[in-house]
């Protein structure tokens, strides 16, 4: 029988088509110290093996997604290393999807750039594609050390569906952006990852529900089978256009101010700083806080006693929740 849920809201008080591929805490558990990498190379954004170093001869790709109800089911998601979920104007909801070790023919709907997405791609550089935006969004990635993309200078590598409504209806190529990218910039990691059979860490986690506004709460449950986590949205599961689940294998929820007010025009989410953080990997939750000091460099992810939390490898989800927002966990047993 499940334990009643448990509703932890995080605030600044908490101390503590065609395929490219990659050859695909507050428990009394104890900790167990275990090599970060395993031997050969890995792909730096998912920390899975990859022997053939693809992804090291290429940037990060990072497209912007739409996410209302009526952009779904969308597509190339499931392709993606890492995953960030914004709260743009009204409270909805974007996403940056960023692809290095996989890429896909089909990937959207793409939409427009918010000032969130400086934050984002700036430690990884690479390349950003978009359908356009507002003048002062652009001008602010602008900023960033990447080769921009949208429908204006994309050519072939965007495309309508005509079957689809606009503004739901434009797709990106990732596989021909990449070829379009010019000079090859690797991503760094952006996350620590344990071995496989490294002991899980934290009290196991059934399911939790990331509470962001407008109707775009995002529940996730676990599945013991596949390693990941079972994503819904909108009251129902999150599936693709393809018909897979959307089950990354990790989820981060990152507590932020969003500067300017949460779902107003223009504001962003103040990525710097540091703030509490909710890790799910392995079935587990480990809390703990962000931190980063500059635009320029990744984000550190710790636990209260200062350690760096280690994911599992395999694909991330990254919630930016806004201050005063909550998380409802239901442990597992």
């Amino acid at each position: 029988m499940r334990s009643a849920p448990v509703l932890i809201a995080l605030s600044l008080v908490l101390a503590t088509g065609a395929v490219s591929t990659a050859s695909a805490s507050s428990s009394s558990t104890t900790t167990t110290v275990v090599s970060t990498r395993p031997k050969g190379p890995v792909a730096p954004l998912t920390g899975l093996p990859d022997p053939t170093r693809v992804s090291h001869r290429r940037s990060a790709l990072t497209i912007k997604i739409d996410n209302t109800p009526e952009a779904h089911p969308q597509y190339g998601l499931e392709k993606a290393d890492v995953v960030y979920e914004e709260i743009v104007e009204g409270g909805i909801t974007r996403l940056a999807a960023i692809f290095n070790s996989r890429l896909i023919g089909r990937v959207g709907p793409v939409r427009s750039v918010r000032r969130t997405d400086r934050a984002i791609v700036t430690p990884i550089g690479g390349i950003f594609a978009f359908s356009g935006g507002a003048q002062y969004a652009i001008s602010s990635i602008e900023k960033a050390p990447v080769k921009l993309f949208s429908q204006s200078n994309a050519g072939s590598a965007m495309f309508r569906d005509y079957r689809r409504p606009p503004p739901h209806n434009l797709f990106a190529n990732a596989i021909r952006l990449m070829a379009m990218g010019g000079r090859v910039h690797v991503p760094p990691p952006l996350f620590k990852y344990a071995l496989r059979s490294a002991p899980a860490v934290g009290p196991r986690v059934a399911s939790f529900t990331v509470n962001l506004p407008a109707g775009y709460a995002a529940t996730y449950a676990w599945d013991g089978r596949s390693h990941s986590w079972d994503r819904s949205i909108f009251g129902r599961p999150d599936v693709e256009a393809t018909g897979q689940r959307m089950s990354p294998t990790n989820v981060v929820v990152m507590n932020v101010t969003y500067a300017g007010g949460v779902g107003v025009e223009g504001s962003a989410a103040v990525l710097t700083g540091t703030g509490p953080v909710l890790v799910f990997t392995n079935g587990r939750l480990q809390r703990g806080h962000w931190s980063r000091s500059r635009l320029n460099k990744v984000t550190a992810y710790r636990s209260a006693s200062g350690r760096d939390i280690k994911l599992r490898p395999g694909q991330t989800f990254v919630e930016l929740e806004a201050r005063g927002e909550s998380v409802t966990i239901h442990p597992a047993g």
